[in-house]
C-alpha cells in the first residue's frame, strides 16, 4: 500500500497545484505570468543580440568584390527610397490642402519605431513574434505593425524591453479592409494556418460585383476605417471568392505574403495621440 502511494504520488502534487493556481485571484495569476515573462526576457534578448553578433562576423569574411557589388546595389535602393520620400512629402502636403478645403477629419499621427525581431510562436491557435523594443521605447498596446510586405500586425502585449506582436495571419486579429482600386469595406480576418505552410486569411461580406481567382488575383489593402490601421497597407492577395450561404455576400481567402513568416525586422507605428489605440480591436463591418 505505501508503494502504490509513492507511485501516485507525483500525480497528487500535480493536482494539488493546479487546485491551487484555480483558486488563486486573477490578479496574482496576471502578476506570477507577468514576473515570470520579465524573468524569461532577458535570456530571449540575450540570444538575439549573440545572432546579431554572428551575423557580423558572417559579414567580415565576405570578399572586397561582395562589399563593392553589395554597396552598388545599396546605393541603387537608397536613390530610389530618395525619389520616394520626397514624393511622398508631395502627397502629405496634398492631402493636408485637401482635408482643410473639404474639412475631413484627419487620420492618426505616427512615429515609426523599427525593432528587430527577437523570437517567433508559430502553431495553429495564434501565429505571434516578440520584438526588441517595449516601454523603454514609448510602445504601446494596439500599435500598428508594417514590413517590407505591408501590415504586419498589432502590438498585444508591451513589457519592459520587449514587445508580443499578433500577426496579421492569426485567428484572433480582425480588421476592415477594401480592395484596391474600391471604396467598399470587407470584412478580414487571420485563419487557422498550421506551421511551415504559407499564411492565409478569410474573407466575409464581399459585394457580389467583385471577383477574384488564383489566376487574377485582387490586392487587399487596409481600409483606414476606425482609426487603428492607416490605410492603404497592404494585407495580402485574394485568390478565391464564392458566394455566403446567404447568398447576400461573398466570402473569399487571403494569400499573405510568404514573407511574414520569417521577418526579422519590422516597424512599430506609434499613434503620437494614444487615444487611437484604446479600443481593444478595431470593428470590422
Amino acid at each position: 500500500m505505501p508503494r502504490r502511494f509513492d507511485q501516485a504520488r507525483p500525480f497528487f502534487t500535480l493536482g494539488l497545484v493546479l487546485l491551487v493556481w484555480l483558486i488563486l485571484p486573477g490578479v496574482l495569476k496576471r502578476f506570477a505570468r507577468l514576473s515570470f515573462y520579465e524573468l524569461k526576457a532577458p535570456v530571449d534578448l540575450a540570444a538575439s543580440y549573440v545572432g546579431d553578433l554572428q551575423d557580423f562576423w558572417s559579414q567580415k569574411t565576405r570578399t572586397n568584390n561582395e562589399l563593392i557589388v553589395a554597396a552598388r546595389d545599396l546605393a541603387a535602393v537608397n536613390a530610389s527610397y530618395e525619389f520616394r520620400m520626397r514624393d511622398d512629402a508631395r502627397l502629405r502636403t496634398e492631402i493636408s490642402r485637401l482635408e482643410e478645403l473639404l474639412r475631413l477629419p484627419s487620420y492618426g499621427e505616427f512615429r515609426s519605431e523599427p525593432a528587430r525581431v527577437v523570437r517567433r510562436d508559430f502553431n495553429a491557435w495564434w501565429q505571434r513574434i516578440i520584438v526588441r523594443k517595449g516601454s523603454n521605447h514609448g510602445i504601446l498596446v494596439g500599435s500598428p505593425v508594417v514590413y517590407s510586405g505591408g501590415l504586419a500586425g498589432r502590438v498585444v502585449e508591451v513589457h519592459a524591453t520587449t514587445s508580443v506582436v499578433e500577426l496579421i495571419s492569426s485567428p484572433g486579429l480582425r480588421l476592415a479592409a477594401v480592395f484596391d482600386g474600391d471604396d467598399r469595406p470587407v470584412s478580414f480576418q487571420g485563419g487557422v494556418n498550421p506551421p511551415l505552410r504559407p499564411a492565409q486569411g478569410v474573407l466575409e461580406f464581399v459585394p457580389l460585383d467583385l471577383f477574384a481567382t488564383s489566376a487574377a488575383p485582387r490586392s487587399l489593402v487596409t481600409s483606414g476605417l476606425g482609426g487603428i490601421f492607416p490605410p492603404g497597407l497592404i494585407v495580402g492577395q485574394v485568390v478565391q471568392l464564392e458566394p455566403s450561404t446567404d447568398g447576400l455576400f461573398k466570402t473569399g481567402r487571403v494569400l499573405i505574403d510568404e514573407r511574414l513568416g520569417r521577418i526579422t525586422e519590422v516597424t512599430v507605428l506609434v499613434p503620437i495621440d494614444p487615444s487611437v489605440v484604446n479600443a481593444p480591436g478595431e470593428a470590422a463591418p
